[in-house]
């Protein structure tokens, strides 16, 4: 019963080159004596470090705020996962701890929006954070913006009964889904250190975060 009517209610969204020789006798000479590299070099050429400034790695607390942040587009569209959730047992497990927070995501309308507006001025704008934790906020802040355009569809059309309400519960369930692996992918990548990148978003993250 708690779970209809959390999925019960909904939410406004938020407001709208590698050179070579030129002569045969420079090739010859390197084929003769070729140079030697040393392997300690290469390694450490290829290592990446993680760190927390001007990279895309990360330490620890970057790591959480990143992959914290990948629940608030998850909060804001688990409307759309009101025919999936009541039919699937595993993905009823797997949302039942998030209840309460969800419940006090959606208890103010108003909630998303202010989150929205702390996120982006806060820290997407604020050069003190890290680019890691920069671009991933603005990816779950793009993300979370193109919820608009599903539920822009959802209130056009709202169809009751026959073809229409099973295309809608369909297109419904692909947004949940399409949220939910957004969610696990992008905060497991984070909390193991790795900068996920997310489809549709990415690109528009990258322009956003200097």
């Amino acid at each position: 019963m708690a779970m209809a009517n959390l999925l019960s209610t909904t939410q406004t969204p938020p407001p709208p080159p590698l050179l070579h020789s030129a002569t045969f006798f420079s090739s010859s000479i390197y084929l003769t004596n070729p140079p030697k590299i040393k392997r300690s070099n290469f390694c450490k050429r290829g290592a990446i470090k993680v760190r927390s400034k001007g990279s895309n790695s990360a330490d620890a607390p970057d790591r959480l705020i990143s992959a914290v942040c990948y629940f608030y587009p998850f909060f804001d569209g688990i409307q759309y996962g009101k025919y999936v959730i009541t039919q699937f047992a595993p993905i009823q497990i797997l949302i039942q701890p998030l209840i309460p927070a969800i419940k006090v995501f959606k208890s103010f309308p108003l909630n998303g929006f202010l989150v929205f507006l702390t996120l982006y001025f806060v820290v997407v704008r604020n050069s003190n954070f890290s680019r890691y934790v920069r671009f991933n906020i603005m990816q779950t802040i793009v993300l979370d913006v193109l919820l608009i355009f599903p539920d822009l569809l959802e209130r056009t059309f709202n169809p009751r009964d026959g073809v229409g309400l099973d295309l809608m519960m369909s297109f419904d369930s692909t947004v949940f889904l399409f949220l939910l692996v957004c969610l696990i992918y992008g905060s497991s990548s984070c909390l193991l250190g790795q900068l996920p990148r997310l489809p549709l978003v990415a690109e528009a993250a990258d322009r956003q975060v200097l």
